[in-house]
């Protein structure tokens, strides 16, 4: 029996009575327990240790558990608000305990009765007293002499009817719970079966026990979420084997797929079907080389995308490829040309590309982009945004369904349900975390007879929790590093108090030909907020007018219309615009070499997520860049935090670890609509040891038998049908 396939009601555990039943099970309900499954799946938050003797003398040091007799009752207050008063002694002293909402306690601990109490003391009013205890009559003890678990609770539900349903219910039913480990892992890292687990978890005889038990607890349920991505990526690969791993069978390593992509000027080879004849022509024209890391993310793309592919699928070996490929690179690392060779592979295999970005502002950036870079090799480029007039947009969906558009950059409109591609075989999602699970499906659903290649890319490299959860049935793709001759950015932090040493220092920065960007939480103030903050609109005049008056300011946020920001930006861009006021809209896709310095007021007030993004806004040239966070005294703990992580770091990839610890997966991830991550014990960025340990397991398990049909691994395959424990991960 699969513990989470016990389907029983609650009121099928024995030993419980009729009133109590009724009373608790709506109760549990309120905590999501319906079953047993659910109740011997509600583990304990913490513990109690009773094991030990601590006598009432030793109040100041642990928590009181001894043995008491009652020696006398007593009442403070009158009426309905009287509170008993129990004096207590043990073989070192007395106390007394007060029994605050409690009258019934002076009828259930009787005079000269014997009594087990465990409980927090204090010195309080000349006695040793608690109003914070547990007590049990001495001849019909259940607790004393035990560790106790601490289960998180709901209103009306107490810790003693939950620790009497779950023991009874493990008594009952734990016995023939049937381990859902193979039995290989079990003892090979020394597990507990699962009935021991469960068992020992609930009510350990031990901390070593309760720890061991948690071991297995949690590698059980990281190893099944492995076998769930592991799953998921063969399902669409349709073998164990990618086509990146039967290049390298062939012959191709990494590095080797990386040479045949070439370093630019035209070293790329043609012909091989490493590099395709419009991404030949694409590196002819360039003026620079690709670094290390683009050669080799180009290479892996064109290994997934490419004929190695389909030539296995022509012999029968392998069908059914579609990549899904996460791009994940520091801010400036140029994924966005990667992206643009990964669009020309498609076109040569006759396909069309969607590039989706988040904001209107970064699509156009791209746009522009692919068509100053790829209109010259004869890619015809559109561009869609919600914001295209009816007369344009009609004229623009009708060469896209007549496959006479190559690639179409856009926002959200791009999955619209009157856009029709007629051969879809790329879809690029910049800014991935910007977009949810059901967004990502909609786009990839636009070609109806086979799933396009995917290509995400994400400018906050994703840490390697995600990276082998939310993202674990993708194939990953870093680059890390930088094009020649950036200088990684220097960062201040400032109090508010001393704005004017920055505004100084930026004069002197502007009156040398650079720009500058300031950056503010909000469009405009609400004055009727307690905190005041400082808003980019009243800002940017008072820059305008009394700190920098001899040099262009303007003003852009997302309330503008789309021609007055495009404009702005345009001018920003050409120089004619020294000092841009914005909002966070500038976060991505801002791309202006001579801005060197940025200023971020009320940094405290930022995620990392978003003060990274910010800060890479400036070093894209070959001066030195600066960022300044302008904190007020006020800021939290919180903010406090993250000023430090950006103040002493500069590698996104530390800064997302530390974003993760502070924000959680989903947010990240953009999954919090999915419900992934739904775990029970098991934390991924706790256990993150347990964690690469099961994904090696689980995947060397479905590589060796991807039906999951071996005898000595049939219980995966009952665990994965009678009761899958996590939803689905992202598209």
């Amino acid at each position: 029996m699969l513990l989470r396939s016990i389907n029983a009601p609650l009121t099928a555990i024995h030993g419980i009575g009729p009133k109590a039943m009724k009373e608790s099970v709506s109760k549990f309900a309120r905590l999501g327990i319906r079953n047993v499954a659910g109740l011997l799946c509600h583990y304990p938050r913490d513990w109690e240790d009773r094991r030990f003797t601590v006598p009432i003398a030793e109040f100041h040091r642990a928590k009181v558990c001894t043995e008491v007799t009652v020696l006398a009752h007593d009442w403070i207050g009158f009426g309905h608000k009287r509170t008993p008063k129990i004096f207590i002694e043990d073989e070192s002293g007395r106390a007394v305990l007060v029994g605050f909402n409690r009258p019934w306690l002076a009828k259930q601990m009787d005079v000269g009765g014997h009594y087990h109490v465990w409980g927090g003391f204090e010195y309080k009013y000349g006695e040793i007293q608690s109003g914070n205890f547990e007590f049990e009559d001495s001849s019909k003890a259940e607790n004393y002499g035990k560790m106790i678990p601490i289960y998180p609770l709901c209103a009306g539900l107490n810790q003693t009817v939950l620790r009497r349903f779950t023991a009874n219910a493990i008594e009952q039913y734990a016995a023939r719970l049937e381990n859902e480990l193979p039995d290989e892992i079990i003892a090979r890292d020394k597990l507990l079966p699962k009935a021991a687990a469960i068992r020992a978890y609930h009510f350990p005889s031990s901390p070593e026990e309760r720890d061991l038990a948690k071991k297995t607890l949690i590698y059980e349920e990281l190893f099944y979420l492995e076998i769930m991505v592991g799953k998921r990526a063969l399902e669409r690969k349709g073998t164990g084997n990618s086509p990146t791993k039967l290049a390298r069978e062939q012959g191709l390593g990494n590095r080797e797929l990386a040479n045949k992509v070439g370093a630019g000027t035209g070293t790329g080879e043609q012909g091989t079907g490493i590099v395709s004849p419009l991404q030949q022509r694409l590196i002819e024209r360039l003026p620079f080389s690709f670094t290390k890391g683009q050669q080799q993310a180009i290479a892996e793309i064109n290994a997934d995308m490419g004929d190695c592919a389909h030539s296995v699928a022509h012999n029968g070996t392998y069908s059914n490829f579609s990549m899904a490929r996460l791009l994940q690179g520091d801010v400036g690392s140029g994924k966005t040309l990667v992206s643009f060779m990964a669009a020309l592979r498609a076109a040569d295999n006759g396909g069309q590309t969607a590039l989706l970005a988040p904001t209107e502002l970064l699509a156009r950036q791209h746009a522009e982009n692919a068509a100053r870079l790829l209109e010259p090799l004869g890619m015809r480029i559109a561009f869609l945004t919600g914001n295209i007039k009816a007369a344009g947009r009609k004229d623009l969906l009708k060469h896209l369904e007549a496959g006479e558009i190559d690639i179409a950059v856009g926002t959200h409109a791009l999955f619209s349900k009157d856009v029709t591609y007629k051969n879809l075989q790329l879809v690029i999602i910049d800014e991935q975390h910007r977009f949810g699970v059901t967004q990502r499906a909609l786009i990839m659903a636009k070609n109806s007879t086979a799933t396009p290649h995917l290509l995400m890319m994400s400018a906050t490299p994703i840490p390697r929790t995600l990276a082998m959860t939310v993202f674990g049935d993708m194939d990953v793709s870093v680059i890390r590093d930088m094009p020649p001759g950036r200088k990684p950015v220097i960062t201040h932090l400032a109090l508010e108090s001393n704005e004017q040493k920055v505004y100084e220092f930026v004069r002197d920065k502007l009156k040398a030909g650079s720009q500058a960007y300031f950056v503010y939480p909000l469009i405009e103030s609400d004055d009727e907020k307690e905190i005041i903050l400082k808003d980019a609109v009243s800002m940017a005049d008072r820059l305008a007018t009394e700190v920098f008056p001899g040099f262009a300011v303007a003003l852009i946020h997302s309330k503008l219309d789309e021609e007055e920001k495009r404009q702005t930006m345009e001018r920003f861009r050409k120089g004619e615009i020294r000092v841009l006021v914005a909002t966070s809209v500038v976060e991505v896709g801002v791309d202006v070499p001579n801005a060197n310095c940025i200023v971020i007021e009320h940094a405290e007030r930022f995620g990392l997520s978003a003060l990274h993004q910010l800060r890479g806004r400036v070093g894209r040239g070959q001066d030195q860049a600066y960022c300044f966070l302008v904190y007020s005294d006020k800021y939290t703990d919180d903010g406090k935090a993250r000023l430090n992580v950006m103040y002493e770091n500069t590698d996104g990839f530390v800064i997302a670890e530390e974003d993760l610890k502070l924000r959680g997966p989903g947010q990240i991830a953009g999954t919090e609509q999915s419900g992934y991550l739904n775990l029970g014990i098991a934390n991924p960025i706790r256990d993150i040891e347990a964690l690469t340990k099961a994904r090696a397991d689980a995947f060397s398990i479905l590589e060796n038998d991807p039906g999951l049909v071996l005898d000595g691994h049939r219980i995966i395959a009952r665990v994965m049908e009678e009761a899958p424990p996590f939803t689905g991960v992202g598209v």
